[in-house]
Formats: structure tokens, C-alpha cells, sequence
């Protein structure tokens, strides 16, 4: 038994075979050498045993046993299939059997089998190529992997329109596929050759493949758009992106995948869809998109690149697609602020070169973007500075009305209870107050949330906006004249120039209301001013507000 197992094979440095010297290099061009290499260097030691340790053998245990037997019966014992014949292949071309030390060697008969691979059915051809994933780097250097992405191309090209899967610009009119493979395919109606879709979830004749591949792995993926000289920047094929597409949005799913092996793929897909953006992608599908890819750590230059294609299109945006939730820790907020936040940089920035893109600036995006903030605002982690950067990354010509954003702003700080009164009156000077509707800036004057000193601000601001109605030159004069001996109007709010006023939660209103009065006394006739003069005067009695003529402003 031991003249039988003269050869010792530690393979992988996992398994240990036991073989016959003579009978495996009769077969093995690679173990024959090593065998002899051996034996002159024990020519004392007859009858001993050989050991050779064998590294990165292609397919393991199972192909080396595979091998083992097709020696042992003397080049039969064994049945070459699809599913086995890329392991074989590899493994008899490292193992060096070829006809030079026999005939019939399972190199050739591996070799034979696979020319027959233009005309294997299509799932032959795709499970030969998953197969391939065992033996990846052998098979991909003995030129077997390319030799199956071109049969599987061939199998395409027979049952789909390979100038559509070329296209480079416009999505085509395609029929919608009914099944999976290229025999039902041929059978699909007339009714379904003269439907059009844009969508990923509807395959048309030309992505019938598309679930059928997704089996594979990256790196057969990888392979086959190179064949195609389609991988990353030179992508300009739309069938091929929506394939890239579909494909990555099944590998996300699987969590166990590492992610990093599909980066490649990921910013292949970008190219394609930057490059055909603005015919076959709507705004909220390349959001999708965004969302897909970004699982794949795509480049930095693919990340600024769908950013700034929907960035030109973010008037088309929803509330819904802006609401991308942060990856990784939430410290910095439960949504990714900063992505909206370069989102309206970039329109902000192509609006300022166009003529028409401010009037369309100013009734969609600025709208959006409050509405965002109102959405964003109850996050417990979302700073003051974040919130201004949002609100400020528009200029005040993007909104006809600031009311929106008071909104957002009264939500925040109902939601932020603990914020200082720096913070409180850090987060209005994004607000507007001239822009501010009468009743807004009520409410903004009553809210017990909003610091003083900002309601000040907004009542004033609201004074000065107002128009002064059409008057005669003699009552231009007069309302000029009153204008001028209010001085103290420029340097100080009123509620802070007249000493002693309470400002209260529940004597605000009512002076809110003197306030309005007041107003309308400055911009109206003299008889009017006369006329009302006494009521206001008796209501600031009322309220206990006794001052000289040098600190209450004279109304006439």
C-alpha cells in the first residue's frame, strides 16, 4: 500500500492526497517536474515518499478530487457539464495536462467542450459563467472568462436590438418584454412591441436579461461592460446604465455583500445617467439613484456629478425626495441637510446665468425649501447654524413672502425649548421683516418664543414698508414734518424708546393694536390724526404709560 501512495500532496493547506507518483505524471506536466526535482534530491532515500505542498490550486479540495479520479480511470471517471467544466478547465491547465504526455489529456477534452459555448441554451451559458466566480483569477488569465461573456453577448445579441443596447442619448421606444428569456421573448405581441416605458420596475425587449444577470457576480459584471469598452467614463449606453442599475439595486439589498467591490460599477452607472440626464431621467429617479449608489462609496467625481444634475433640476423636486436620511452616526441630524444644502448651491448658482431662472426660483424652490425646513426643524439634532445655512443658501429673491419660513422658525423653537435667548435671536436674521404678510408679523409680535427685541424689529420694519398714500403737496409737508420729529424711529424700536413699557405676553396684544393705530395716524390726513390723537393718548393712560412730550412721540 505504501509503493501505492508514494506521493503526498498538502494542498492549500487545508486537504492532504495521497497519490501514486507514476500514475499522476503520466497525466500532470506540473507535478512530473516537481516529482523528478524531488527525487534527485533523495537519490539515498529510495521508496520514500514525496511531499509537495501546492498553493492557490483553482477550485480547492473539489476540483484537485476531480482531477484525482479522471487519472485514476485512466481518463475517463469523470462527466464535463457547465457546471464543472470551468473548474476543470482551470484545473487542468495548472496542472499542465495536455497531449504532450497523453492523448485525450482533460485539458483537451475541457477544451472541446467549451467550443460548443455559442451554442449552449442561455441559462448553460450564465451557469458556466457562475461557476467562474470559484476560479475568477485563473479563469480570467487563461482567457476563459472572456470566451463566456462573449457567448453570453452573443445570446443577447440574438434575441435583443444591440443598437439600442449601444444608444447613447435618448431613451428608445422598445417593447415591453413578458418573460425573462430569449425563447419567450420572441413570442411577445404586437400590442407589446408599440408600448413605451421610462421605468426601472418594466423591462422592455432589450432588458429581458437584466434579472437573469443579476446573478452574477461584480466581477464578471465588471468584465463583460469592459468588453463592451463601456466601464466608467466611456458608459454612454442608456440600456447599460438602467442594466447597472437594476443590478446594484438587488446587491444592496443583500447586506452581507462588500460594498467596495462594486464601486467600480456604481460610478459606471453615474457616467451614464449624467450623460443621458436630461432626456431619460426624471429629477425623481436621479434622486433615486443617488440613494441606490451612494450604498457603493461611489467617487467623489460621481457624487458631484448627480449632484449637480439635480441641481439644474430642483425646481422639479419634491419634499419627499429631498428627505434623504444621513449614513452613518445621527450627531449631526437625522436627514443629510448638507446634500440639500449643495443641491441649491448649484441652482442658485445656473439660475444667477440665466435670465428666466429667477422668476422660476422664486415660486417653486424657495417654497420647497421652507417646506423643508418645516419638516426638518423638530430634529433634536439639527443645530442653529444648519438651520440659517439652509434658509440663506437662497438670496431673499427666491421668496415673494417670507411667512413659509416664520413657520419653520416657530416650529424649531417649539421643538428646541432649551435654546438661549443668542440662539433664539441668532435663528430670526434669516428672517425678512419687510417681507413679512400684516398678520405674520402679528403673530411674530405675539409669539412669547420670539425675543423682544426681534418683534421690535418686525413692527418697525413693517412701519417703514408701509406706502404712504397719495397726498397733496401741503400734506406731504405735514406728514414729512411728523416724520422728521420722530428721530428716535432711526436709532431705537418704539416699545424700547418709551420708558417703562411692559412688554408682556398679555399686554402685547393690545399694544400691538395701539401700535396699528399709530401707524395709521402717521400716513393719513391731519384731520384724521386729529380725530384719533385723544383715543391713543387715553389708552397709553390706561395702561399707565405717563411720559413727558420728550419721550412720547408726537402723533401731529
Amino acid at each position: 500500500m505504501s509503493l501505492l501512495c508514494d506521493l503526498q500532496i498538502n494542498l492549500n493547506h487545508e486537504l492532504t492526497f495521497f497519490l501514486n507518483q507514476d500514475l499522476i505524471s503520466e497525466y500532470s506536466g506540473f507535478l512530473r517536474k516537481i516529482i523528478k526535482q524531488s527525487k534527485k534530491k533523495k537519490k539515498n532515500h529510495k521508496n520514500s515518499r514525496i511531499i509537495i505542498e501546492v498553493e492557490d490550486f483553482p477550485g480547492g479540495s473539489d476540483g484537485f478530487e476531480l482531477v484525482s479520479r479522471f487519472c485514476y480511470s485512466n481518463g475517463g471517471g469523470i462527466s464535463i457539464d457547465v457546471s464543472n467544466v470551468s473548474i476543470l478547465y482551470c484545473s487542468s491547465s495548472f496542472l499542465e495536462m495536455t497531449e504532450k504526455l497523453c492523448s485525450s489529456n482533460l485539458l483537451l477534452q475541457t477544451e472541446k467542450f467549451l467550443e460548443g459555448v455559442f451554442y449552449w441554451s442561455w441559462n448553460d451559458v450564465l451557469l458556466c459563467l457562475k461557476s467562474c466566480e470559484q476560479v475568477f483569477l485563473h479563469a480570467d488569465s487563461y482567457g476563459l472568462v472572456d470566451k463566456l461573456v462573449f457567448g453570453v453577448l452573443a445570446k443577447i445579441a440574438q434575441n435583443s436590438d444591440m443598437s439600442h443596447v449601444f444608444a447613447s442619448s435618448s431613451p428608445s421606444s422598445s417593447a415591453s418584454a413578458s418573460s425573462h428569456s430569449p425563447d419567450t421573448a420572441k413570442t411577445r405581441s404586437d400590442s407589446d412591441k408599440r408600448s413605451t416605458s421610462r421605468s426601472f420596475s418594466c423591462k422592455t425587449s432589450n432588458e429581458w436579461w437584466f434579472d437573469d444577470m443579476s446573478i452574477l457576480g461584480p466581477r464578471i459584471i465588471e468584465k463583460l461592460i469592459k468588453n463592451l469598452g463601456a466601464y466608467n467614463k466611456k458608459n454612454n449606453s442608456l440600456v447599460l446604465t438602467r442594466f447597472l442599475l437594476h443590478y446594484l439595486k438587488t446587491k444592496l439589498q443583500n447586506k452581507s455583500n462588500n460594498k467596495h467591490e462594486y464601486s467600480g460599477l456604481a460610478d459606471t452607472a453615474v457616467q451614464g445617467v449624467v450623460f443621458a440626464a436630461k432626456t431619460a431621467f426624471s429629477c425623481r429617479k436621479i434622486f433615486w439613484v443617488l440613494r441606490v449608489l451612494s450604498g457603493f462609496n461611489i467617487s467623489n467625481e460621481s457624487r458631484i456629478g448627480l449632484e449637480s444634475v439635480i441641481g439644474e433640476m430642483l425646481d422639479q423636486a419634491t419634499l419627499d425626495d429631498l428627505l434623504i436620511p444621513a449614513g452613518g452616526k445621527r450627531e449631526k441630524g437625522f436627514y443629510d441637510v448638507d446634500l440639500v444644502i449643495r443641491l441649491v448651491k448649484v441652482f442658485v448658482r445656473i439660475g444667477n446665468s440665466e435670465e428666466d431662472e429667477n422668476l422660476r426660483m422664486t415660486r417653486i424652490v424657495g417654497k420647497l425649501i421652507d417646506k423643508y425646513l418645516r419638516e426638518i426643524s423638530p430634529d433634536q439634532n439639527l443645530k442653529v447654524s444648519k438651520f440659517l445655512e439652509v434658509a440663506e443658501s437662497l438670496p431673499d429673491s427666491a421668496r415673494d413672502w417670507f411667512d413659509g419660513l416664520y413657520r419653520a422658525i416657530d416650529i424649531y423653537l417649539e421643538s428646541h425649548l432649551k435654546l438661549s435667548s443668542e440662539d433664539r435671536t441668532k435663528i430670526c436674521r434669516c428672517l425678512n421683516y419687510k417681507k413679512l404678510t400684516l398678520e405674520t408679523c402679528k403673530q411674530l409680535a405675539k409669539n412669547p418664543k420670539i425675543p423682544p427685541n426681534i418683534a421690535v424689529l418686525a413692527l418697525k420694519s413693517q412701519q417703514l414698508s408701509d406706502e404712504t398714500p397719495t397726498l397733496s403737496s401741503e400734506d406731504k409737508s405735514k406728514v414729512n414734518k411728523i416724520r422728521n420729529s420722530r428721530n428716535y424711529l432711526e436709532e431705537k424700536p418704539i416699545l424700547v424708546r418709551l420708558k417703562g413699557f411692559d412688554i408682556s405676553s398679555e399686554k402685547f396684544e393690545d399694544d400691538l393694536r395701539m401700535m396699528n393705530l399709530e401707524r395709521k395716524l402717521w400716513n393719513s390726513p391731519e384731520i384724521v390724526c386729529k380725530e384719533k390723537k385723544s383715543e391713543v393718548v387715553s389708552r397709553l393712560v390706561r395702561h399707565g404709560h405717563t411720559h413727558s412730550s420728550s419721550n412720547f412721540p408726537r402723533l401731529c
